[in-house]
This record gives C-alpha cells, sequence and structure tokens, in this order.
C-alpha cells in the first residue's frame, strides 16, 4: 500500500497531530521524571508514548511488579551471526521508567513507539556496510590524491547521531555539539551544564519549555542536518506515523502524551511527514529478540555516552529523592554527609563543621555561575577542598562510592528467560549444584577421578561435568564461580573453586546470550573468538588448556592450529618455553579429564627443540632478560624430565654443557646450566670442583662470579650443601677479594641466599664452620643472629650499588 498514512486519514488528523503533547527529556534525568510526573497528573492522558523498542511493549507490565527493583534494561540482541545488542538501561528516576509507571497506576494504555528493534538491526547492519565502503573509497581517494584526505571522505566519516535509549555509543566528533554548548556557557563539561540550567529548575513547564528549545538548538548547531543522521530521521518519521495511528484510532490529540528524547521533540508534530507503508516496508531488518535483564549502577555510570546518560546514578537517585521530598535545598548537604561517612568508615575523622562549610562552599561556587544549587561539578570542589583538605586522593574512593553506588537490580523469577539462563539453571540441577546458587560465599572441592562405586556414568563423573562447567563459566566471565589454587600440589585431578551468586553474575550471563544459546555454544563462540585474536604462542597455549578445561575438542583442535601457526613465526624464547610447558600441563590433564591430548605431542616436540636450538644464542644478554630466561630454561628442563623418553635427550644434554662452559654468556644462565647437569647426573664431583675454580677465582670480576654461583644455587640445593669442595672454593674466593670486588659479590650472593630456608642455612654455616675451624653452632647461632642498625644500612645501601 503506497499511500502515506496521512493521506488515507485527510487534513483534519494532520491539523489534531499539532496538539499531541509531546515531552522531551533527557533519557537519565532525575528533573525530567519530576516535572514529567506532575505534567501526566495535569494532563490525565489516555495514552502514553514512550521512546523505545515499539516490539518491547509487553515488557513494561514486569517494570511495575513489586518484586522489581530498578536499575533494569531492555535488552535486545541478534538471532544470528555476527551477534550484536542494543541496551536500553532504566534507572529509577529515568523519565520512561516514570511515564510506564504512571500509566500503569492510574490504568492508561502505556506503549514504546520507536522502531522496532529487527529494523534497528537492519539499519546498523546497512550503516556498517556503507562505513565498510566508505573506509575502502577513503582509501582509494587517499592513495590517488598522494597521501592527502580529501572534503568527500572526511565528511563520510561523521557518526550517525544515535540516541542513548538505543544502547549505542557512537563514536564522536572531536568537538562534538554537547562539548561546544558547555563552552559557550562556560561550564567544564555538557553534564554540568544540563544539571544547572535543567536539573535544577523546578518552575511549574519550565523543563519541558527549555528541552523543546535545546532540541531545536542541538538540530540547528548541526553542521550538517541530514549527512549522518539518516537513521534518527527514520525514527522520527516512524514515531510521527505511530502518533497519527493513535489519532486515527480515535485518541483525541490531547489525550496523548510522546515522551522522546529532547533532540526529538522538535519535529514531533505533523509540520513533518510520517514514514509511508512503502518506505516502512523497504526497511532492511534482522531477526531479533528481546528481554529484560538487572542492570548495576556501576554499568549505568558507562552509559553515559551520546549526552543523554550519567556518570553518577547514585548522586542522581539521590536528587529524585530530594525531589520527591520537595526539598532539593538538603541535597549538597545529604551528599557532603555521606562523602563523610565513607571517608569516617576508612579510618579518617571529618567534623560536621567540615560538612557544614562545605556545603557553604558549594553554594557560593553555584552562585558564581548564577546557579540555583550546587552541581555535582561543586560539590566535588567543595568535598575536595574541605573533606579531602585540598586532595582528591584521600577522598576519591569516598566520591566514587557515592557518585555511583552499588546498586544492582532485581526481576521477578522467571520472567523473561533468556535460553542461555534457562541452559544455566539445568545445567546446575543436572550437576547438583542447585544449592550454591546464593549470595554466600561457599567452597567446592571437586575430584575428577572416576567414581568407581557410583551406579551410573552420569554420578561416576559428576565432578568432572562440574569442572568442565565452571571452567565453561570463567570464560564468559561469569562470577559465579572463581578458581583458586589446588592445596594437592601436582595433582591434576582435584580441583578447588569459591561459588557465590550475585546479579552481576545474572547481567553477565544474560549477556552471553549474544554468543550462544547455551552455556556450551557460548563458551565455544568465545574461545574461538579469543584463538582467533591470539597474537603470541604462549596465549595460544593458554586457550588449548582452556579448551580442554571446558570439554570442547572442537575448539582444543582450533587452537592447536593456531598455535602451530605462530609458532612457525615466532621464535622468541620465553614464549615458546611457556607454551611448551602449558601443553605439557594439558596432556597430564588428558587422562583425567578424558581427553585425547596425542595430537599436541608433536606440537610440545617441536617446541622443545625450537626452544633448545635458540637457548645458547639467547643466553646472551643482560641480567634483566637473564630472569626471563632462567623461567624458560626451567620449562625445558621439566618438559625434558616428563618427555624423556620422546625428546632428543643428547641435544638438551649438548646445550645444557655449551652453556654451562660458556664465558661470554649470562653467568647467571650458565650457573643454572651447570646446576642442571648437576642436577641430572651430567656432572661430577670432579668437574664441579673445577668449574667452581675456575668461576670463583681472583682474575674473574665479582659481579660475573658471584652473578654465576647465584644461578647455581638456585638448584638442588642439598645437592650443593652435601659437597665440601663448593664451599671451600666460595670461601677461598670471597677471601681474596679486596673492599670494592667485595662490595660488588655480595650483591649477588645476599640474593643467591637471600630465598633458602633457615635448615639450609644452618647447614650452611655448619660447612662454612669446619673450612674456618670453629664451633657449627656458633657459627648458625652468628648467621640467625639479628643486624644491628648500622649493618641494616648498609646491606640497604647494596640496593643502589652503582656497578658502573
Amino acid at each position: 500500500m503506497a499511500a502515506t498514512l496521512r493521506g488515507l486519514l485527510g487534513a483534519n488528523v494532520v491539523s489534531d497531530f499539532w496538539q499531541v503533547q509531546v515531552f522531551g527529556v533527557r533519557h537519565l534525568s532525575p528533573s525530567g521524571a519530576w516535572h514529567l510526573q506532575k505534567f501526566l497528573d495535569a494532563v490525565q492522558p489516555e495514552l502514553v508514548l514512550v521512546e523505545g523498542f515499539a516490539d518491547a511493549t509487553e515488557l513494561t507490565k514486569y517494570w511495575v511488579k513489586k518484586e522489581t527493583k530498578p536499575p533494569i534494561a531492555v535488552l535486545a540482541y541478534t538471532k544470528d551471526l555476527p551477534v550484536r545488542t542494543l541496551v536500553y538501561p532504566m534507572a529509577r528516576y529515568s523519565p520512561e521508567f516514570q511515564a510506564v509507571a504512571w500509566a500503569h497506576r492510574h490504568d492508561v494504555r502505556v506503549e514504546f513507539f520507536d522502531l522496532p528493534s529487527d529494523i534497528f538491526w537492519g539499519l546498523q547492519d546497512q550503516e556498517y556496510r556503507l562505513r565498510d565502503q566508505s573506509n575502502a573509497s577513503g582509501e582509494e581517494k587517499t592513495e590517488e590524491a598522494g597521501g592527502e584526505t580529501t572534503e568527500d571522505s572526511v565528511a563520510e566519516e561523521q557518526p550517525i547521531l544515535t540516541p542513548a535509549a538505543s544502547g549505542v555509543t557512537p563514536t564522536v566528533p572531536k568537538v562534538s555539539l554537547y562539548d561546544r554548548i558547555a563552552k559557550q556557557t562556560g561550564e567544564l563539561n555538557y553534564d554540568t551544564y544540563w544539571e544547572r540550567n535543567f536539573e535544577h529548575n523546578q518552575s511549574p513547564g519550565a523543563y519541558r519549555l527549555a528541552a523543546l528549545e535545546l532540541g531545536k538548538s542541538l538540530r540547528a548547531l548541526d553542521d550538517d542536518p541530514v549527512r549522518g543522521r539518516a537513521e534518527c530521521l527514520i525514527r522520527e518519521a516512524y514515531m510521527r506515523r505511530r502518533v497519527e495511528e493513535a489519532v486515527a484510532s480515535g485518541v483525541r490529540p490531547e489525550k496523548i502524551v510522546a515522551v522522546v528524547g529532547a533532540f526529538h521533540a522538535p519535529v514531533l508534530n505533523g509540520q513533518w511527514p510520517a514514514i509511508t507503508d512503502e518506505e516502512l516496508a523497504r526497511l532492511p531488518r534482522r531477526d531479533s529478540l528481546l528481554t529484560l535483564m538487572p542492570y548495576s549502577y556501576f554499568r549505568l555510570s558507562a552509559q553515559s555516552g551520546y549526552g543523554a546518560g550519567n556518570a553518577a546514578p547514585a548522586y542522581f537517585e539521590l536528587m529524585w529523592d530530594a525531589l520527591q521530598d520537595d526539598d532539593l535545598e538538603s541535597l549538597a548537604g545529604q551528599y557532603l554527609s555521606r562523602v563523610a561517612r565513607e571517608v569516617r568508615h576508612k579510618g579518617t575523622h571529618r567534623s560536621t563543621a567540615e560538612v557544614i562549610e562545605g556545603v557553604r562552599l558549594a553554594r557560593t561556587l553555584a552562585a558564581m555561575h548564577d546557579g540555583q544549587a550546587p552541581t555535582l561539578s561543586d560539590l566535588h570542589d567543595a568535598a575536595i577542598t574541605l573533606l579531602g583538605h585540598g586532595e582528591l586522593r584521600p577522598i576519591a574512593e569516598a566520591l566514587a562510592q557515592v557518585d555511583v553506588g552499588t546498586a544492582i537490580g532485581q526481576l521477578p523469577d522467571g520472567v523473561s528467560r533468556t535460553s542461555i539462563q534457562e541452559d544455566f539453571d539445568r545445567e546446575l540441577l543436572r550437576l547438583k549444584l542447585t544449592k550454591y546458587r546464593s549470595t554466600v560465599r561457599q567452597d567446592l572441592d571437586l575430584d575428577l577421578r572416576e567414581n568407581r562405586q557410583a551406579k551410573s556414568s552420569a554420578a561416576a563423573f559428576l565432578d568432572l561435568h562440574r569442572s568442565s562447567f565452571l571452567h565453561r563459566l570463567r570464560v564468559l566471565d561469569v562470577k559465579f564461580a572463581e578458581f583458586v589454587p589446588t592445596r594437592q600440589q601436582g595433582a591434576t585431578w582435584a580441583e578447588n573453586w569459591l561459588l557465590q551468586w550475585s546479579p552481576e553474575s545474572e547481567i553477565t550471563l544474560v549477556e552471553s546470550v549474544l554468543l550462544g544459546e547455551t552455556v556450551e555454544l557460548a563458551a565455544g563462540y568465545k574461545l574461538k573468538q579469543r584463538i582467533e585474536e591470539a597474537q603470541s604462542i604462549d596465549g595460544a597455549a593458554a586457550l588449548v588448556a582452556d579448551a580442554c578445561q571446558c570439554d570442547l575438542p572442537t575448539m582444543m583442535e582450533h587452537a592447536r592450529q593456531r598455535l602451530q601457526g605462530l609458532a612457525n613465526e615466532s621464535s622468541a624464547l620465553v614464549a615458546v618455553a611457556r607454551a611448551a610447558f602449558r601443553l605439557l600441563q594439558v596432556v597430564r590433564f588428558g587422562d583425567v579429564r578424558r581427553f585425547d591430548t596425542q595430537p599436541l605431542m608433536p606440537l610440545i616436540d617441536e617446541l622443545f627443540v625450537q626452544g633448545t636450538l635458540s637457548l645458547f644464542a639467547a643466553a646472551q644478554c643482560d641480567a634483566a632478560a637473564a630472569k626471563e630466561l632462567a623461567e624458560a630454561l626451567d620449562l625445558l628442563n621439566r618438559i625434558a624430565l616428563e618427555f624423556s623418553d620422546r625428546i632428543d635427550e643428547a641435544l638438551w644434554r649438548r646445550t645444557l654443557q655449551a652453556l654451562s662452559d660458556a664465558d661470554d654468556r649470562s653467568p647467571l644462565l650458565s650457573g643454572l646450566a651447570c646446576a642442571l647437569l648437576l642436577e641430572r647426573g651430567w656432572m661430577d664431583n670432579e668437574s664441579l670442583g673445577r668449574e667452581v675454580s675456575r668461576r670463583l677465582s681472583p682474575g674473574i670480576s665479582a659481579d660475573l662470579g658471584a652473578g654465576w654461583f647465584e644461578g647455581l644455587a638456585s638448584r638442588n640445593r642439598y645437592a650443593l650443601i652435601a659437597r665440601q669442595v663448593l664451599w671451600e672454593q666460595l670461601v677461598g674466593y670471597i677471601s681474596q677479594l679486596d673492599d670494592e670486588e667485595f662490595r660488588r659479590s655480595l650483591v649477588f650472593l645476599r640474593r643467591a641466599f637471600g630465598t633458602f630456608a633457615p635448615n639450609e642455612k644452618r647447614s650452611i654455616a655448619e660447612n662454612l664452620a669446619n673450612i674456618w675451624g670453629v664451633d657449627p653452632n656458633q657459627a648458625a647461632e652468628i648467621l640467625d643472629g639479628q643486624l644491628n642498625e648500622a649493618e641494616e644500612q648498609a646491606l640497604t645501601d647494596l640496593n643502589d650499588f652503582d656497578f658502573d
């Protein structure tokens, strides 16, 4: 049907359209909600139209349930890939929320009348395609123009102005309309401008008229009223169509109240055309789903893009309560009192007098800007001056607490459940985890081994299936379960978790439906994304482990392939060693997790050889790099011990020997290589004695000799303690050093012995006592004795020793 609805209805309807009551608001404005309540009371409308997804109207009946506690949000998400989301958040003081609540209290029809979510998605998809084409075209033009950016390409980059109600925060220009308004009015930012001129104005009708004028100004200030606002124009045309339909259905226009963002308010009248049937039919669509979800003030504070939100939701709820009590004058005192209370809770005293002086200062600052009351910016300045004593740091945490708060929304059980929530509940029941869905923190110890006394396969591997489920939640960042290190050192079959449910967990779970309809599918999709984005081989190896722990074999193979590709491109020794050892751990888990890890074995072999071959060259490094390479050396050695029947042991032994013998490599790494040879039984006492004698001799620089000993002493300490020849050489070496060399060597020796256990130090004292010919107990007593102040200072000075 090509004719417009307007044409069918005739001029009378168009004329009546002018009488529709339009109320422009900011989407999170307590004063807007307060004025709107009074306006609705005066008009007593028969229909309330609210800016929001037209297909989400049915969800508003849950907003007024007694179990519902804002903040909440409408979540729209696409059914197919690539998955996208729009979030429409509501606080208790949102004008839209109060409009719906008023309508339900007075048994008045209320509807959302913005574009349906499926058209939003269709327009968004089209915008992405146009932007990609524009970017590609812009690149070509830039190349043709010899690197210069044309005027057309700059214009193509202008953003689409999208309201906060859509949940999409657009890319803003370098100087937005809102920044320009703030600058012209002498305010620090647009939020302060809005609060001073709109939130504090309680004059009857002032808010509505000011919002209408603001909308006109915003449209006039826009450099190009058409380009970059196509989606916005379509939305407005659709909203006008819905108003015309309402009038045509018999609702008197003066009994219709339309609540919209201030930007749209000037054009919701009969002067502008509504979208036609033909135009509406041609709009692109994409299948969409809708649900309600609990929200939080912490998340709401991050929705302040576009100039339609606020970064201090708890503060504005405090303002809403003050407006409801008709006592906006008390807001400054309440705010600063709460800040002082938070500071006191942290152990710092702040007096009532300081709060009173803070209120006076805030009101003075407001008066200097011709304001009726202090803004949040004025209150911050007053708090810093009086409660922070001129500094932000002492009260920064208190300000954040009072500004943002910790409020988390709630919804009645069973309201608009998403598929992933239903799957989550089924999994809790199947895995006997329902009792852990509690706000009380509880421990859960898992034994992943088969329970041979169980009567069914599900029961036999209950803890294993629990582990996979909890790891999937971990991958999805659902904070229901926190993995903690096991108390059974080296036990691949034991896991410990801390479980605690919170509304924040619910929020993250609902958002995960964007990745998949079940926990398993969502975790798989999340892993797939991370695998494709992986840029390091150790990162890819960690994803192999994640896939194994989540029991997602397809993703493990995908991660293995990605790791294989990265390994062919990278030769960074530390990353290679970490990746190989991570795969070793996966192989250890293989049996207990009933996972086929054989495809990983050739890759471990390849990484081990790659790391071994690059070790000697990499060891020519400074002391800082040597610390990381020492970790790599240890990891490669653990792989060699674990898979001695697979790896090239001869190659590993030759590499260690070459590094141990080298004088031009890092002394720390050479000493560590020597320790590994000794540990593996590839060096006898006689060879050790010769190496110690060579390394700890007067001709060797003190930092080189002591650095080598630090590496040697980092491994197999009991074996070293038992070798008396080592301590004889060390005593002889130290005794021949002059004062300067002794101070240099002491830096390394102190570090080498710093991690020795008390019983190990006592054994060393006994060795030294035998060499010095003194009582072992006396030597141990001296070693364990407390240092005096001068000795402590001397050791502290070593930390700043200049080796140059």
